[in-house]
């Protein structure tokens, strides 16, 4: 069970509730998420019985479990911190959230919160009005107290560590998913608590950004290979890229990755307090469609992370929203050519009070293995 422990839950649960009146909410419901967790320290299954942190303008916290999850939850820290109100299987769930709540008005549920629940929570409770709480959950979560950027900067050391490793090991001759497997173990060796993801994608394969690895065996033909990962320590992600070659690569393979570099360097300098997000986007844009790749970089230039390996802030066109101190979240620039290849360079920084603190440290260099 995954825990994010180490933090003031009692703090953030009053930080949610004080929230409840400038929202105009009168409840907020929060089924199994990253939000339940950050609040209340509960990793809770996805599950089709009902759990639900259920907070209230008035009135403490009360975190509603099915009977059988009960010993789980009592042993995470929402244990210790709130009412578990628990229902047993052939019960309605559904009623005892009525109990809790008042029928009219706003609630907020969490982005997460499974139809099948919401569907009942609405049946049940007819004369409320039901909105997202993601306004609420986001402007608590976007902005990183040192205790999660420690947690994100340990994260990132095991992902550079995990591609030291694979890059000394060598690529050729080897299938990408027998590389993505062996990059989750290495994950694990480094000091994560768990593997995440691990896209390898190698030749024409690397051209898509999100490529499954496949039994595709990689050869020296393959000039640039992606590697795309993370894990997590304490639940907080790690979000890594890198593209290296398989033997020297050609002038043309070194153009495009020093294009990609450069544009990632220019986003991760555009990084400062009070910059709108879009801006960091723009900057890297601007290097590629300089270079004439405009049309080849086909995804914006980051998303936030912590609890959630994508979430706020994202670094897009259309995002005013202006940067603060705490935020973490990726730079990645790519330049992809169908049936060809792609080059990515990825890193998670953190916005410091006077610009940018990187969580990566591997090298951005174009790395030749074999």
């Amino acid at each position: 069970m995954m825990q994010a422990v180490g933090h003031n839950h009692a703090a953030r649960l009053a930080r949610a509730q004080d929230q409840l009146g400038q929202a105009d909410l009168n409840g907020l419901l929060i089924g199994p998420s990253a939000d339940l967790l950050y609040l209340a320290g509960y990793d809770a299954p996805l599950l089709e019985r009902l759990t639900a942190l259920i907070l209230r303008r008035d009135g403490d916290p009360v975190l509603l479990v099915p009977e059988l999850e009960e010993p789980r939850a009592a042993a995470s820290p929402a244990g210790g911190l709130l009412h578990l109100a628990v229902w047993p299987d052939g019960g309605d769930p559904f009623e005892f959230v009525r109990g809790l709540l008042p029928s009219g008005g706003r609630l907020g549920v969490s982005e997460r919160m499974w139809a099948l629940h919401l569907l009942g929570l609405q049946s049940a409770l007819a004369g409320a009005k039901f909105v997202l709480a993601t306004p609420v959950l986001s402007a608590l979560r976007v902005r990183k107290d040192p205790g999660e950027i420690e947690l994100l900067a340990r994260a990132a050391q095991a992902a550079d560590d995990a591609f030291g490793l694979i890059a000394g090991e060598g690529l050729t001759g080897r299938r990408e998913n027998e590389v993505s497997r062996r990059l989750f173990q290495l994950l694990l060796d480094q000091g994560c608590d768990s593997a995440a993801f691990a896209i390898v994608g190698s030749g024409p394969n690397g051209a898509s950004p999100h490529h499954e690895a496949s039994a595709r065996i990689i050869s020296t033909g393959d000039v640039a290979v992606v590697l795309d990962f993370g894990g997590r320590v304490g639940g907080y992600c790690s979000d890594v890229t890198r593209t290296v070659s398989v033997g020297e690569a050609p002038a043309e393979v070194r153009e495009v990755h020093a294009i990609v570099r450069e544009a990632q360097e220019a986003a991760f300098r555009a990084v400062r307090p009070g910059v709108p997000a879009q801006e960091v986007d723009r900057t890297a844009r601007r290097v590629i469609e300089r270079a004439g790749y405009a049309d080849r970089f086909t995804h914006r230039t980051g998303h936030g992370i912590g609890l959630d390996e994508h979430e706020d802030p994202y670094i897009v066109e259309g995002n005013d929203d202006p940067l603060e101190p705490g935020m973490c979240f990726s730079i990645e620039p790519g330049i992809y050519l169908p049936g060809r290849f792609g080059v990515r360079i990825e890193d998670i920084v953190a916005v410091t009070e006077d610009g940018a603190r990187r969580l990566n440290h591997a090298t951005r260099e174009l790395v030749i293995v074999g």
